[in-house]
């Protein structure tokens, strides 16, 4: 007996409405996410890029370290090069930039929406892959960039029906920390440990945070204190007063608590969550000003910043808020063929509609008139016309409104819109 195949651990089947099964994706979501990521890019003025899913090793291991790599698919291919697919974007978007950002004025807007895979323990809203909406910002250090780019995040969202009742960007700063770390005297060569004792700081227990933040000369109630007062940097005032300004500021708040884990951020830094608590962030980014100078080996230096945003944990959302819209097949007319000698004009109207930009559906094969009826209302189709000879022998089209019940009849090179 032939052995049945199954998707890997971790990884998602995409199939269209209606869903054969709820354990499986809605390739029809997926689209209407895509689409809705597409579209606020463009009004934004950001342009779409792209780049290989398989990059070597050490563009991930230079900026995150060995550790990074037991988290990756990675192998040695064919060429005896240590390769792996790509865990994130941001990377891979340094070294475009670094090669060829002389072609491009300043500051670059750029998009993409990548498939991302990293090998971990599979959770709520977390998978081995999922695809993610990256946008950056290149080449100006102001604020007023990263307030850009924040309100991109905050319009993408209010794009697909959230409001500010349902998320909020939490918005901080490297910098600040950097000064409280300094002023109380952290070892320069411990930052890092610092930084990321704060990043899971929501995660761990008090006692173990405390005592990872005695060994660097801090108590918790120190950090607690400094993220409580919340009291904006000169920066993050600049941010504020710019999202304000564009009658957002109801969408952020300043909390010193996020920080961000990855180790190449150097400024502002920001994470989009639900405010029900439900689910993981929703989106999170920030300033990375010393990426590219690295991985360009030193030879370019250009300001930098961005953001991410999954699909897993946002399609996840927008269902549990009851904003996934109707997904249905995207079909507007359906062409009867109830004589199969008027099969060839049929024909001839199918494709006629297409190239105008219709999406048409008729039967393949030969079927009863009520039959394809029927799957016109199954595929949800606006429209049905029917080709009929009239008196004399003269070829006419049917029209029906399957909503309004209303019918046309007019020659088949006349259709009942405009």
């Amino acid at each position: 007996m032939s052995k049945a195949f199954e998707r890997l651990p971790g990884f998602r089947d995409f199939y269209p409405e209606p869903l054969p099964h709820p354990e499986v994706a809605s390739a029809d979501l997926r689209r209407h996410i895509f689409d809705t990521w597409r579209e606020v890019a463009r009004r934004y003025g950001f342009r779409e890029y792209d780049g290989p899913p398989l990059e070597p090793l050490e563009l991930y291991t230079a900026k995150s370290g060995a550790e990074i790599v037991g988290q990756l698919y990675h192998f040695v291919d064919k060429g005896g090069r240590e390769v792996a697919l790509r865990p994130e974007m941001t990377p891979t978007l340094a070294r475009l930039v670094a090669a060829h950002h002389r072609a491009y004025k300043k500051p670059i807007k750029w998009y993409t929406i990548p498939q991302l895979f990293r090998y971990e323990r599979q959770q709520k809203g977390r998978l081995r892959e999922h695809f993610q909406f990256n946008a950056d910002l290149i080449g100006e250090a102001d604020p007023a960039a990263d307030a850009e780019l924040i309100a991109l995040l905050i319009d993408t969202l209010r794009a697909l029906g959230l409001t500010a009742q349902d998320f909020v960007i939490r918005l901080s700063s490297r910098n600040a920390w950097r000064d409280f770390y300094a002023r109380g005297g952290g070892a320069p060569e411990r930052e890092y440990d610092f930084f990321q004792t704060i990043d899971k700081l929501e995660r761990e227990t008090p006692e173990v945070s405390a005592g990872k933040l005695q060994a660097l000369g801090f108590s918790l109630e120190q950090v607690r204190e400094f993220i409580q007062r919340g009291e904006p940097s000169p920066e993050l005032q600049g941010i504020l007063d710019n999202l304000r300004a564009r009658d957002m500021g109801d969408f952020v708040k300043v909390d010193y608590a996020v920080i961000r884990g990855l180790a190449y951020y150097t400024g502002p830094v920001f994470e989009a969550f639900d405010r029900q608590g439900e689910f993981r962030a929703i989106a999170g980014g920030g300033r990375y000003d010393n990426l590219i100078h690295l991985i360009s080996g030193g030879k370019v230096d250009l300001p930098a910043l961005g953001f991410g945003m999954g699909d897993v944990v946002l399609g996840e959302l927008l269902k549990a808020r009851q904003l996934a819209p109707a997904l249905r097949a995207q079909v507007e007319v359906l062409c009867v063929v109830e004589d199969e000698t008027l099969r060839p004009a049929t024909l001839r109207l199918v494709q006629q509609l297409r190239q105008a930009g219709k999406a048409v559906e008729y039967s393949l094969t030969p079927a009863k008139a009520d039959k394809q009826l029927k799957r016109a209302l199954e595929l949800g189709a606006a429209l049905v016309v029917t080709l009929r000879r009239g008196e004399g022998g003269a070829l006419l089209a049917h029209w029906k409104n399957l909503a309004t019940r209303a019918e046309q009849v007019l020659p088949p090179d006349q259709w009942p819109w405009p």
